[in-house]
């Protein structure tokens, strides 16, 4: 964090040729369990990441929002009451979205100030770990401190997506954002999406002599795209032609009903939806009963439904998945939205390395590009980086 930190602050001066006031960071997340419920109202149980995106800002007096980034020589420089959904776009839309995103959800009144502000990440792009909540989290943070908008944590989650859904055009739920605002240390969040009630829950994994390792297949994946919002489609015809405001409201006794109604696709979407609904519920309950040894079926299970009924997984997605159980995993699945991106895998600490070694063994006898490979720690969420 200290060599994020030291970089970040070193890049703002190079690009704008003065110092940051300070530094903030959000990190990604991976999702323990709970795909494409968030939309639908339903259930999630993500954890926050020691991966972090760091953000530097400095006020401006001219209130022009200048954004710059590592990931590209572009300087993006735009009045600041002049940015709305229409007139941002590519990467910058992320951290400019935000700017417009919590003006709608801040008091009235308030003077907001233009700002310089640096991103830089070790999140990796494209892989799952949602670098995008990542960035939107760091920003909020930062814009709420310097605006002096005193919103919630709760409420700057609701920012992010706002950002997310209408400047970048992902039509993603609200998990990812809250995930990297709420999470705690070797915990997750526990995430109804509905009434948007957060609970942190005790993962264990220290404990349990327990690591998560993440399989970044690098097949990259894009939200905006056409596979996610299809997804979507298909729940919300779902919950109409069952009757019910959203998927949240069936539950797997309906399904007999559902196969009934529904054409073959939509219903397998549904059952997915339904079915993951309940395991998230499952994982709660078994953590607090028996801890997390005894919740590798129902990971496996979220990546057969995902792979089976919502169609969502890729074959380097279900090769990962097959060669960490076949070597030891406790549990595995994809996870994030899909069509790429990485799979997860709960390991003992001491079955690590095999289940690494077997898994780019596995990959390159498929002939499949090499995966990244490491491990992750369930962290705090986003926060100022003194």
């Amino acid at each position: 964090m200290s060599d994020l930190r030291s970089h970040t602050l070193s890049e703002f001066a190079e690009r704008f040729g003065h110092s940051a006031m300070s530094v903030w960071s959000g990190p990604g997340r991976v999702n323990l369990i709970g795909e494409h419920t968030d939309y639908n109202e339903g259930f999630v149980f993500p954890f926050a990441i020691d991966r972090r995106t760091l953000a530097a800002l400095r006020p401006r007096k001219d209130g022009i929002a200048r954004v710059a980034s590592s990931f590209t020589d572009e300087v993006v420089e735009i009045p600041l009451h002049d940015i709305t959904p229409d007139t941002v776009s590519g990467w910058s839309a992320y951290p400019l979205g935000v700017a417009w995103a919590l003006r709608q959800f801040a008091p009235h009144g308030l003077d907001y100030s233009g700002f310089d502000i640096f991103i830089h990440s070790d999140v990796p792009v494209g892989a799952g770990l949602s670098s995008s909540a990542a960035i939107e989290s760091a920003t909020a943070l930062a814009l709420d401190d310097l605006w002096e908008s005193d919103l919630d944590r709760r409420t700057l989650a609701r920012v992010g997506q706002l950002a997310e859904n209408s400047a970048v055009g992902a039509p993603t739920g609200i998990m990812d954002q809250s995930a990297s605002l709420l999470g705690e240390a070797d915990s997750g969040v526990f995430l109804d999406c509905r009434s948007l009630k957060a609970e942190v829950i005790p993962l264990g994994f220290e404990a349990a002599d327990l690591e998560l390792v993440v399989i970044d297949t690098r097949v990259e994946h894009a939200h905006a795209t056409g596979g996610y919002a299809a997804r979507r489609a298909s729940c919300e015809a779902g919950a109409k032609a069952m009757g019910v405001r959203s998927l949240r409201d069936l539950h797997v006794a309906d399904l007999d009903r559902a196969v009934e109604i529904l054409d073959d696709e939509t219903f397998r979407r549904v059952r997915h939806i339904v079915t993951e609904n309940q395991r998230v519920l499952d994982t709660v309950r078994t953590l607090r009963e028996e801890g997390p040894l005894a919740i590798g079926e129902l990971l496996v299970a979220s990546h057969e439904s995902m792979r089976d009924d919502f169609e969502i997984s890729v074959p380097e997605l279900d090769l990962a998945v097959e060669a960490a159980m076949a070597n030891g995993s406790i549990g595995a699945r994809m996870t994030g939205g899909g069509f790429g991106g990485s799979a997860i895998a709960l390991t003992r600490t001491g079955d690590v390395d095999s289940v690494t070694t077997a898994i780019r063994l596995a990959f390159n006898d498929a002939g499949f590009r090499e995966p990244s490979i490491f491990t992750v720690v369930p962290s705090e969420g986003a926060r100022r980086a003194e």
